[in-house]
């Protein structure tokens, strides 16, 4: 499958070494207008030019430009037919997200969002758990992913930058579409974009969410949390780990004490399974969709656009 990468910035060179090593994948080579600036480029060719690579024939491409820039790009990849996967966030509005969806509607190729926590190890342990129940109903899911500025972010704030992976697993995992949702917002560093947003809201289906993201903690935090009739899961994103906080069989005897707690304390377990890198499984799922036709198993832009409407819901941005 010949695939051609435009961008070599954050997460450009690791697309780069990612198809690089994929024995399913001829890495055709990459486009950056100011060059492989962290030597990402072990394999595949160095192009000066765009057009030069878009001429190359390519099945497949991956954008991981500046957001501003993913309206234009993209569409030019649909009329080309290519199968693209877009970096996250799909857009920088929504106005732009749904032009791209458009754009790919009239195509017969695959468009795809890089949400790549989605590929987080612990999550897709989680979804699988969720999926057979071993959790019961789901009252609440709420994330926390704060820490130091990274000065890599120049063109949207916190909501659009990180916020918006929280709003796809909280949807993912919940099955559910985000029904209403509002945040508070802090401009703590002097810049255009917010850097902080707590927000809460409401899937379809009942379940209720909350978001803790910001750029002004010192310490690197990223988890999950979900809680059900029969305890809670909680996700570490950085280690991969996934724990389980069971409710008790026994109750209290303790009329009191039980009433406070609300449930009894049970046993934790947590949990030993495989862990590979998300960045690798989510090109997986991305050739899987491109080999069957069908875009399952990843973000597809019908999401991502609902992401961005969420994420503008949290900044208050007019609809």
């Amino acid at each position: 499958m010949r695939f051609g990468l435009v961008g070599l910035g954050m997460m450009g060179r690791h697309h780069a070494r990612i198809l690089t090593g994929a024995s399913e994948v001829d890495f055709v080579g990459a486009y950056d207008p100011i060059g492989d600036r962290h030597g990402a480029m072990s394999g595949g060719r160095m192009f000066s030019d765009l057009d030069a690579l878009l001429g190359e024939d390519l099945e497949a491409a991956i954008v991981a430009v500046p957001t501003a820039e993913h309206r234009d790009l993209a569409l030019r990849m649909a009329d080309l037919d290519i199968h693209t996967l877009i970096e996250k966030p799909l857009a920088d509005s929504v106005p732009h997200a749904e032009e791209i969806r458009s754009g790919f509607d009239r195509t017969t190729a695959i468009g795809a969002v890089g949400h790549v926590e989605r590929f987080n190890p612990a999550l897709q342990e989680l979804k699988k758990r969720l999926d057979a129940g071993d959790l019961g109903r789901v009252i609440s899911i709420s994330t926390e992913r704060v820490g130091p500025f990274p000065n890599r972010i120049q063109d949207v704030g916190v909501v659009k930058d990180l916020a918006t992976h929280d709003i796809d697993i909280a949807m993912w995992i919940g099955d559910s579409e985000v029904s209403d949702v509002s945040g508070q917002l802090a401009h703590k560093m002097g810049r255009p974009h917010e850097d902080l947003v707590v927000a809460t809201g409401r899937l379809a289906n009942d379940i209720v969410v909350s978001f803790n993201v910001n750029w002004l903690t010192p310490v690197k935090r990223r988890s999950v949390s979900v809680l059900g009739e029969k305890g809670a899961f909680v996700a570490d994103m950085l280690s991969g780990d996934l724990s389980f906080f069971a409710n008790a069989e026994v109750t209290s005897q303790w009329d009191t004490l039980a009433q406070m707690r609300g449930v009894s304390e049970g046993d934790m377990i947590r949990y030993a399974f495989p862990k590979r890198e998300p960045l690798a499984v989510e090109h997986e799922a991305f050739r899987a969709a491109i080999t069957n036709g069908e875009a399952e198993g990843v973000v597809t832009l019908e999401q991502g656009v609902k992401i961005l409407e969420v994420a503008e819901a949290m900044i208050g941005a007019p609809a």
